[in-house]
């Protein structure tokens, strides 16, 4: 839809977005519905657009499944762009630290399997995502590990060895907290399963979660803050980042001779 007011004015995606003050991607990503328009982006280009409030009156009419896409694509799309993540996991690395040789080995235990040709396009996308770690200026990213990620051989020795390996000097980015919740913890608000909460330029916070199912992109203002407190109360109780740098070391001084 704001396309069909935006090209009638010989305006480019580059220049709307600059006067929206956003990203030139987003507004791509909402003229191809990969992501939602959200009421104060659409107020903004109701203004610049001279639409006399067509946008917000749509956008305000959508059904919840519109407004909101689900599922690993539609976050995707935020997670290029953010500005902070803030992720909890409990049984793997995450996908953003994950090196390749791991990723494989998730992939190939997948059941029922998947072909090579799917796993290769995973593998792909996977190692992409990993491309915001090197933007100019990278996102503000925090992670909450539970210890046993670190003790699950996942791969065989040498492909374990090489994860821990490589959080060890993700630890030292400085740009990325990395903490681990013991195993010594009597209770935490992270026994439900992973999830992660996220800031997008436009300084909207979004939640995301996986399960056996599938994947939920979380965008209810409330649901968010439960999740956002829960992740507060995680960091409070994991390890700080001092002793979260010193249990890797002991981790690799046992995985390597």
């Amino acid at each position: 839809m704001v396309a069909n007011f935006r090209v009638p004015m010989g305006m480019t995606q580059k220049k709307l977005a600059e006067l929206a003050g956003i990203h030139e991607e987003t507004i791509a990503s909402i003229e191809q519905g990969r992501r939602p328009l959200q009421p104060d982006v659409a107020t903004r280009l109701d203004t610049i657009l001279n639409t006399k409030g067509t946008l917000s009156v749509a956008v305000r009419h959508l059904p919840d499944f519109d407004q909101a896409p689900r599922g690993a694509e539609a976050y995707f799309e935020y997670e290029r762009e953010a500005l902070t993540i803030c992720w909890y996991e409990a049984h793997i690395v995450p996908g953003l630290l994950q090196t390749e040789a791991y990723a494989l080995s998730l992939f190939r235990g997948r059941v029922p399997t998947f072909p090579e040709k799917v796993i290769e396009r995973h593998m792909e996308t996977r190692m992409g995502r990993q491309e915001i770690l090197r933007r100019d200026q990278p996102p503000s990213l925090t992670f909450v590990l539970w210890e046993p990620i670190l003790l699950n051989p996942l791969g065989g020795p040498d492909v374990h060895a090489e994860q821990v390996r490589h959080l060890r000097a993700c630890a030292d980015l400085p740009f990325l907290t990395l903490q681990v919740m013991p195993l010594s913890s009597t209770g935490h608000p992270g026994v439900n399963g992973a999830f992660l909460t996220l800031e997008t330029p436009e300084h909207q916070l979004l939640a995301y979660a996986e399960s056996q199912h599938g994947s939920s992109l979380i965008m209810d203002p409330e649901e968010v803050s439960v999740l956002s407190q829960r992740y507060g109360m995680l960091r409070t109780q994991a390890l700080n980042v001092g002793e979260t740098r010193d249990l890797l070391d002991r981790r690799l001084g046992e995985l390597e001779p």
